[in-house]
Order: C-alpha cells, then sequence, then structure tokens
C-alpha cells in the first residue's frame, strides 16, 4: 500500500502548495543554486568588515565616480553646518548661550584642523566610506585657555578591532570591539592605542586595546536592521560594479592607446634591404620605420604598406556607461548627475522629482543619525561642561531644549518656492518660523538683522522695497517725464509733465 501512495497526487491546499505560492522559496529549476545562508548582519560584519572597509577606502581614493558620490553625499548632508537653536525663553540667556556655543565651535577639534561644522562634514565622508566613526569627548584642564574645556577627537573604524569578540573578566560580553553588559547597554569601547595601517605612527610596546567608557564615546552610524552594532559602508552596494567598471574603463583606454602607436605595418619581399628611416631590429628581429611630416617614400616591387585602422569603442559604449552608472547612482541612493556630473539628459522635473526625493532620505539621516546620535548629546556635555566650568551661569536643564537645523535647500527654481511659501504663510498653513529654519537660519536671529537693518536705515533716511505685501517689478510707474526747464524746490530742473498718449 505504501509503494502506490509515493504516486498519489497530493491533497490541494497542502504545505506543498503553499510553498510554491512564495515564488522566491521555490528550489527548483533556475532558483535551485541559490541558497543564501541565513546569517546575522552582525556576523557578516564580524567577518567581513575589515575587508569591505579596506576596500571601500582605496575605491574612494582611486575611483573618481566613488570620490565624487562621496563629496555629495556630505555636502548635502551636512552642507555648512548643521546648528542649533536654543528654545530657551529667557532671551537674554539665549543670546548669551549662543554666543558661547559659536566662540567654543571653533576650539572644538582636538587636532586643530577645522572647526565643529568641519567636524561634522568629516563624519559625514565616513559614514559614506566606513559606515561608522567614532567621536570622543575629551575633558580638558582649565589652564588649557579654552572658553569650555571640552573637544573632540574623531576616531576611524579601524581604530575598533572588528575581531575582538570575546567575554571579559568582569562578566561582560565583547562583540566586536563593543563591550555589553548583562542587559545588553553599551560600557565601553576597546580602542586600539594606533591606526593597524599607519606604519609612520611606532610607539613602545604597549596593550593593543585601551578600554574607553561608552559615556566618553558617540558611535555615529546608520543601523539597518535591527540589532546592528556595528556600520556598513554606505558605498558597499555599488562597490564590485565601480570596480569592475573601472577596470573596464582602463582596459578599453589601454587598447586605444596600444592601437594607436601603430601607424602602419610593412611587407617586404627581401627583407635584408633596409627602408628610409629604418632602424636596427630588435631581438626578435623586428624593426621600426619612423616618419616626419613631408616624407615620401619609394617602395621597391613587391613591397607593401597598410595603414592601421584601430578598432572603435562602438555605438554601445555611451549607453552601456550610461546603464551600468545608473546602477550605481541607485545602488548609492544618489541623483545620477550627482554622481557623474552629467545633466545633459536632465530638465526642470526630473531633476526635481529626483532632487525631492532624495532630499527625503539625506531628512532621515540628518534628524536620525546626525542630530540625535552627535549634535545632541555634544551639545548636553557641552551644556554641563561650560556650567562647571563657570563658563555659562545656568541650569543645564532648563538650557537643554534646542533645535538642530540643516543646512538650506537650493532649488533649481527658487522663486517660485517663495513664493509658495509665502502663499502657505498667508494661508495658515505653516508659520514664519518653520519658513526661516528652512533656509537653514535661527528666526530670531534673523528677526534681530532685520530690526538692525531697519532702524540703521531709518536713521540713514532710506527707503528699501522689503515689504512683503509690495508686489514684484517696480516700485512705482511715473506718470510724467523730466521737464528740464521747470525747477525744483531745491533749484534743479527734474519736475515731470503729464506724458502724452
Amino acid at each position: 500500500m505504501a509503494l502506490f501512495d509515493m504516486f498519489r497526487r497530493p491533497k490541494p491546499g497542502g504545505p506543498e502548495a503553499m510553498r510554491a505560492r512564495l515564488e522566491g522559496a521555490m528550489a527548483k529549476r533556475r532558483l535551485r543554486g541559490w541558497n543564501p545562508p541565513l546569517e546575522n548582519i552582525n556576523a557578516l560584519v564580524a567577518s567581513g568588515g575589515p575587508r569591505l572597509l579596506a576596500r571601500s577606502r582605496e575605491l574612494v581614493v582611486t575611483n573618481g565616480y566613488a570620490a565624487n558620490a562621496c563629496e555629495a553625499f556630505a555636502a548635502n548632508l551636512v552642507g555648512d553646518g548643521i546648528k542649533p537653536s536654543s528654545l530657551i525663553t529667557d532671551t537674554a540667556l539665549r543670546d548669551q548661550v549662543q554666543k558661547l556655543w559659536l566662540a567654543w565651535t571653533d576650539e572644538a577639534d582636538a587636532d586643530g584642523l577645522t572647526d565643529f561644522y568641519g567636524l561634522q562634514a568629516m563624519v559625514a565622508r565616513e559614514m559614506f566610506v566606513a559606515g561608522e566613526c567614532f567621536v570622543r569627548l575629551r575633558p580638558r584642564r582649565g589652564e588649557d585657555g579654552l572658553l569650555v574645556p571640552l573637544q573632540l577627537q574623531l576616531l576611524q573604524s579601524e581604530m575598533l578591532p572588528f575581531e575582538k569578540t570575546e567575554t571579559d573578566p568582569n562578566g561582560n560580553r565583547i562583540r566586536c570591539g563593543i563591550e555589553f553588559d548583562l542587559i545588553g547597554r553599551r560600557v565601553a569601547y576597546h580602542f586600539r592605542r594606533r591606526h593597524p595601517g599607519d606604519s609612520t605612527d611606532q610607539r613602545v610596546a604597549v596593550p593593543d586595546t585601551v578600554r574607553v567608557p561608552a559615556e566618553e564615546v558617540l558611535h555615529i552610524y546608520r543601523p539597518i536592521d535591527a540589532g546592528q552594532i556595528r556600520g556598513l559602508p554606505h558605498v558597499a552596494p555599488a562597490m564590485v560594479r565601480l570596480f569592475l567598471l573601472d577596470q573596464y574603463d582602463d582596459a578599453e583606454l589601454d587598447r586605444k592607446k596600444t592601437a594607436a602607436m601603430f601607424a602602419g605595418f610593412i611587407t617586404k619581399t627581401a627583407p635584408e634591404d633596409p627602408m628610409m628611416g629604418e632602424g636596427e631590429a630588435d631581438l626578435d628581429g623586428a624593426a621600426i620605420a619612423s616618419l616626419e611630416p613631408g616624407t615620401m617614400q619609394v617602395l621597391l616591387p613587391g613591397e607593401d604598406v597598410k595603414f592601421s585602422s584601430p578598432a572603435d569603442v562602438g555605438g554601445g559604449y555611451e549607453a552601456f556607461q550610461y546603464r551600468t552608472l545608473l546602477a550605481v547612482s541607485a545602488s548609492l541612493g544618489l541623483p545620477y548627475h550627482l554622481v557623474t556630473g552629467d545633466v545633459r539628459q536632465a530638465n526642470y522635473s526630473s531633476l526635481r522629482a529626483e532632487l525631492v526625493e532624495f532630499r527625503r532620505r539625506i531628512g532621515q539621516l540628518q534628524h536620525g543619525v546626525m542630530a540625535h546620535q552627535l549634535c545632541r548629546p555634544i551639545w548636553r556635555r557641552w551644556l554641563e561642561t561650560a556650567v562647571l566650568s563657570g563658563a555659562l551661569e545656568a541650569d543645564p536643564v532648563i538650557s537643554r531644549p534646542v533645535q538642530w537645523i540643516p543646512p538650506r535647500w537650493d532649488w533649481v527654481d527658487p522663486l517660485k518656492d517663495i513664493q509658495a511659501q509665502v502663499l502657505a504663510m498667508e494661508a495658515g498653513l505653516t508659520s514664519r518660523r518653520k519658513v526661516v529654519e528652512a533656509t537653514g537660519y535661527d528666526i530670531e536671529e534673523v528677526d534681530r538683522e532685520n530690526a538692525s537693518d531697519a532702524k540703521r536705515a531709518a536713521d540713514l533716511g532710506l527707503t528699501y522695497r522689503a515689504s512683503p505685501g509690495e508686489t514684484q517689478g517696480a516700485r512705482a510707474t511715473p506718470t510724467g517725464i523730466p521737464d528740464p526747464d521747470t525747477p525744483n524746490e531745491d533749484g534743479s530742473g527734474s519736475s515731470t509733465t503729464p506724458q502724452q498718449e
């Protein structure tokens, strides 16, 4: 009976029928060889992280498209800086906090190479190349002469070893260099004392790593999976395609260069008879004859000249490059024209649609990563340090509320966008604060500057068209033309007479 059961048709609705509905789960015919391992992202990062990081850094340095994409990513993510706007209700205290912060930004870099907003750009580049960056909060002594005794030190991803996965003597788990307590909280980072690839930093023999408490370190990365503990390079999905495209371009360029070196080939019936300009033969018996402008060569009977006609790259080369770079741009999540600089096939509508989607993605990173992981913790530690050092007399808890303003977006047609914002304010769909902050500026700072400008203009007797209620174009249309024979009250001839129809 069991033999006949083998040939029976399975009942409809069984496990086999349910599995057949999930095409991606089929294991027959064309999908038989697709058997990826079911691994956690942390296991993938731990095993392939160092090689992925090394290849990513080399690609950004040597590949023009990758380098351009990296700069475009950083420029759009942070621009000239994600800046704070304090929400303190006390105007005097708010101005004091803002001025002290602005002065401290010039001293924020522990290496003294840039300011706080320059550090933001460096963090953005590291996120593109390495997928993560570490910022160490370095307290300073009072005698160091800083306005607020606090500085920031950037550490690359290589400083935290991927291979350091063990159990600490205190019972905590160390995973990819990060120490977690028994309930999964980060308590420390085990950094290398020097960069493993820096041969110029030769120090005395010291322990390989040093334990730094987690409250002194900011780990900036974009988590793409739940439970992810280390970052992945933003360029990772496009790395292989960029590398192979670079090799193909190099091979094509080398082929064209080699073919262009040969102007022609000469065949002779008597190889012992030299031609005009012919040099000595090499070890293989091949000789080279050079030509000069205006040369007329007389060939002997039986000799022939065939000129080189190297093959072109073909009509499909441009289309192949475009499609490949289009796939690279999609893998990077960047618009095609930002990666390649090619806007030949773009127009106003396509550029705007592309930029709207791209800036929506950038907005996620600005608020969910840069502001949350980098700016807010630094602002909180800076306030505490400023109060403890006496540079600021305020309650750090009361002074903590702040809003981080990302850089403004420059649109293809700014006039239409400004007109739309004005209509939205007049209809009550948005506030003037939101509109001003969308330009990357603090509304209170803008209002103070406007008030100061208006007062200075009034004191000087100047009048400008600054009212938003006035129409576009000229301020007023004259109804007459100057009459030089009729003097004004001051004696100058500039009165007007009615214009003739």
